[in-house]
């Protein structure tokens, strides 16, 4: 994805996978800033999910994290 997202495009939509269930969904993703942390629940299990979405400093494409919010 490219930093263009960040300028009004729509929100991306990526597939992650639950820390919790394991289940993999599809997710709109916040690009509305350089960096983002935010919790959702997954849609499977309801478990509270961190989510990190971030734009790399070389230009890279965008890159999202999960992780547990239990930890």
């Amino acid at each position: 994805m490219s930093r263009d997202a960040m300028d009004g495009d729509p929100l991306p939509e990526v597939e992650v996978e639950c820390p919790y269930c394991g289940e993999v969904f599809a997710t709109l993703v916040d690009t509305g800033t350089r960096d983002a942390a935010y919790v959702e629940d997954c849609p499977v299990c309801c478990a509270p999910i961190e989510f990190t979405v971030s734009w790399p400093p070389d230009g890279g494409p965008l890159e999202v994290r999960v992780a547990r919010d239990d930890d």
